[in-house]
């Protein structure tokens, strides 16, 4: 009898486990993505004790944290790192290759697209997700709900609100700092709604928004501003109070402007990060009094870190210093090609460390590409401080570390992504004309810039912490799989357990 009773009893367990397993239709009412352009991992450690209570202390009180989230490819850079948070897959297969690109041998930037038109001022270049391959959490919540799902992106840069929302998006606004003011385009809308308005005309009698202006980037105002917009947003949209869940992509984007300006040390970063911390409490408080607490799943991360200032480490005697491409060493390779074979310019530009090959002129040169190619990378190859180069076509069989070669070839599309990637030592990085000699830059694969946070918060997330080995391509999967919504359609990531199946 009492075997039967515990065989019973283990039944029903099993059984009531299963169904809370497979509730499909249980969602929350909001989901909330937060990116923070430029922060470093170790930044949640370094501020912590300063952060207040009700703001990225209780992300992480109350939250779940993965402690080791890595970026899985090569260049980690703004445009990517916010691709592929959202579209769980990497610029090999979202296509969006760097913040600017070449396509069809004509650089572009990552969201330009000369067919729309600016909403909201007089700007004449104007933005859109066109140059997006792939879908994106907010795409596949749309699709799922047939559309009556809403999906709203905020930020400073056009990049960092256009490419998290994706192409089927209902609204991404950003900041036209010329005018002071939040645009979007006409791939979304012909008008700017009366709540965006009425931002806009609060805006205009800003009086510190008035004297700093278009370098509103390089201070806390612009957070604020961020966050203003994302609670009108929130308001002006009903986000979270209809049948089905909505999401709300927010970039705060004046951290990566401080850095590139004043680097990872010093009094404007340390503002910088206390400023976030007062914006994100303001953001949960909104989110609580609109969705309520629990009713929303909310994630933070970064599209990469930084670097501390190369000057900043060698004074402390650390390996480290600028690395001169633009003006030092792609002219001694271009030197070499002519005093060694006769061959004309055949480098059209370096972006992110990827060298791209002028196509035209090794045609018009009657050149062997093969060879082009394979003379540029032993000359690199011998450059000061370089680790290693190779040739993205035959990246598979290079003699460079394995987990090198695979970031190498998920950041590698064919058309778009170069033709030749090269890796300097570890606090070497590229220093062109115009940086800030105080400040610092990313986009290599150490962790300075590959190390990111990683925050769950809210609906059916637990508290606790992970040192597993996690990358910036599972967040996507695992916000899907809690929703019961199918992978964006490019994914390559996988769900954290973790936070997807926390019993």
């Amino acid at each position: 009898m009492r075997k039967f009773l515990l065989l019973l009893a283990l039944t029903v367990c099993c059984s009531l486990q299963l169904l809370a397993h497979t509730d499909f239709n249980e969602r929350p009412k909001l989901v909330v993505g937060i990116a923070v352009d430029q922060m470093r991992w170790d930044y949640l450690g370094r501020y912590y004790d300063q952060f207040g209570e009700d703001g990225l202390k209780r992300l992480v009180k109350k939250g779940y944290s993965c402690d080791n989230c890595l970026i899985n490819y090569l260049p980690t850079v703004t445009a990517i790192g916010h691709t592929s948070i959202y579209t769980g897959t990497s610029p090999a297969f979202h296509g969006i290759c760097g913040n600017s690109f070449y396509v069809n041998g004509k650089k572009i930037s990552s969201c330009d697209d000369p067919n729309v038109k600016t909403v909201g001022s007089d700007k004449k270049d104007a933005s859109s997700p066109v140059n997006l391959l792939s879908s994106t959490i907010g795409d596949e919540l749309r699709l799922h709900t047939d559309f009556k799902s809403k999906v709203i992106s905020v930020s400073y840069k056009d990049r960092a609100a256009i490419l998290p929302g994706g192409r089927g998006a209902n609204a991404a606004y950003w900041l036209d700092t010329k005018n002071g003011q939040f645009i979007t385009s006409t791939w979304y809308m012909d008008e700017l709604p009366q709540w965006a308005k009425a931002i806009n005309t609060d805006m205009k009698k800003n009086k510190e928004l008035a004297k700093v202006g278009k370098d509103v980037g390089l201070y806390p105002l612009c957070g604020h501003l961020i966050t203003d917009m994302a609670i009108a947003s929130l308001k002006g949209e009903n986000l979270g109070k209809g049948e089905d869940t909505d999401m709300l992509c927010i970039s705060y984007s004046q951290t990566d402007v401080i850095g590139h300006k004043w680097s990872t040390r010093g009094a404007h970063t340390d503002e910088a990060y206390m400023e976030l911390d007062k914006d994100i409490t303001r953001l949960l408080k909104a989110l609580d009094d609109q969705v309520g607490e629990g009713n929303y799943l909310l994630f933070l991360t970064a599209d990469h870190g930084a670097a501390h200032n190369f000057k900043f480490m060698e004074d402390h005697k650390f390996n480290a210093n600028a690395w001169r491409w633009d003006d030092e060493y792609v002219v001694e390779v271009e030197k070499q090609l002519a005093e060694q074979f006769g061959v004309k310019s055949v480098i059209k530009d370096m972006l992110d460390y990827r060298i791209v090959l002028d196509k035209e002129s090794i045609r018009e040169q009657s050149l062997d590409e093969d060879f082009v190619r394979e003379t540029i990378v032993e000359l690199v190859r011998k450059l000061p401080h370089v680790s290693f180069a190779l040739d993205f076509k035959k990246a598979a069989t290079a003699s460079v570390p394995q987990f090198l070669r695979e970031r190498a070839l998920n950041g590698y599309h064919h058309d778009r992504a170069g033709d030749i990637i090269f890796m300097l030592e570890p606090g070497y990085y590229s220093f062109g004309k115009g940086s800030s000699p105080i400040g610092t830059t990313h986009g290599v694969w150490c962790p300075y810039d590959a190390h990111i946070p990683l925050l769950f918060y809210g609906w059916k997330v637990k508290h606790g912490s992970t040192s597993r080995e996690v990358h910036i391509t599972d967040i996507a999967p695992t916000v899907c799989q809690m929703l019961h919504i199918q992978q964006p359609n490019a994914c390559i990531g996988e769900a954290i357990s973790e936070i997807v199946d926390p019993n």
